[in-house]
């Protein structure tokens, strides 16, 4: 008898590269066809949890390199002024 996925009321992992794992080895298992009918959809549904948690902490990293970049160009543009000034 197989082990059951955790369901899409199992709590995310905590990090990005956990829930990436977890992601990764989840799709090998539904593309391999190995996946009992009646736990598919399940596998499905934390399979869409994992892919959401992982889209919402990349969007987070790439808001913070934005804020980072944006102030590191207002410290360039302020020193290139300093100097022709």
């Amino acid at each position: 008898m197989s082990s059951l996925p955790p369901s899409s009321t199992t709590p995310l992992p905590d990090t990005y590269e956990e829930a990436l794992s977890e992601l990764e080895d989840l799709v090998q298992t539904l593309e391999s066809g190995q996946t009992p009918l009646d736990e598919l959809l399940a596998s499905y549904q934390r399979g869409a949890a994992l892919l959401a948690f992982c889209k919402q902490k990349l969007t987070a990293v790439e808001d913070q390199i934005r804020v980072l970049e944006s102030g590191s160009q207002g410290i360039g543009t302020r020193a290139l002024e300093d100097d022709n000034a």
